[in-house]
């Protein structure tokens, strides 16, 4: 099971969407992994705010006169034929009745409507949100950017200062996951700005994995491997 995958089935979890069978993996699962049930609980939490939209509603004084009047009729029957009789009426007027059919289809297609706009904003909600962030720090030890890494595999790079490199030099991002391998270069830019990492066919953000920003030759460094004085960096970890 992918990132992607784990996090709707949290989400569809805690909105009571599993059936039975998913119900059962899913409480094995959140008693076992602790990653899971953070995930269940933290939809958990979203969800808890549309509840708090709902507004209690009290039962009007004549709904409670209609309930008395027809239990009141229905003890003052004089037989259990006459009961049954009632029943089998009362019910053949809802099977033949043309507006409650109309009434449970409309009210059927709201559920559904309702249900497939939560899970469409469940899925974009969940590809919006980071699930590995990187704060890089400068050599002043204050925040110069951040990277974020979401569970569909995009990482893009968010500055929280202005650089520029100086004429004839660039901007050049790493990151390094395995120090076997080394750092690998996911971006070049002249200036800082928002950018998308080119991470593809990398693996997924890891915990710790290092994000780097160094000052390179004009069109990055000629080696493969950072050259130049860091000028920003930090690790990965879990986003809260």
């Amino acid at each position: 099971m992918n990132e992607v995958e784990k996090e709707a089935l949290a989400a569809e979890y805690a909105l009571g969407l599993t059936d039975l069978a998913e119900t059962e993996r899913c409480d094995a699962m959140a008693h076992a992994d602790r990653d899971f049930a953070s995930r269940v609980a933290g939809w958990r939490a979203r969800f808890a705010e549309l509840d708090l939209t709902a507004e209690v509603q009290a039962p009007s004084s004549g709904l409670w006169r209609r309930i008395e009047a027809s239990t009141r009729n229905t003890r003052q029957m004089a037989t259990p034929d006459a009961r049954v009789s009632a029943t089998n009426s009362s019910w053949s007027r809802v099977w033949q009745s043309l507006p409650v059919w109309r009434t449970a289809a409309f009210g059927a297609a709201a559920a559904a409507t309702v249900i497939a706009t939560i899970g469409i904003g469940l899925m974009r909600d969940i590809a919006r949100t980071p699930v590995m962030v990187a704060v890089l720090l400068s050599d002043q030890r204050t925040p110069a950017a951040v990277v974020n890494a979401f569970s569909d595999g995009r990482t893009e790079l968010v500055p929280l200062e202005s650089l520029a490199a100086p004429e004839g030099k660039s901007l050049q991002v790493w990151t390094l996951w395995d120090r076997a391998r080394g750092p690998v270069s996911v971006g070049l830019l002249e200036a800082m700005r928002s950018l998308e990492l080119n991470v593809g066919g990398l693996p997924a953000t890891s915990q710790d994995q290092l994000f780097e920003v160094t000052l390179e030759p004009a069109g990055g460094s000629p080696t493969g491997r950072p050259t130049g004085p860091i000028l920003m960096k930090g690790n990965a970890s879990r986003a809260l």
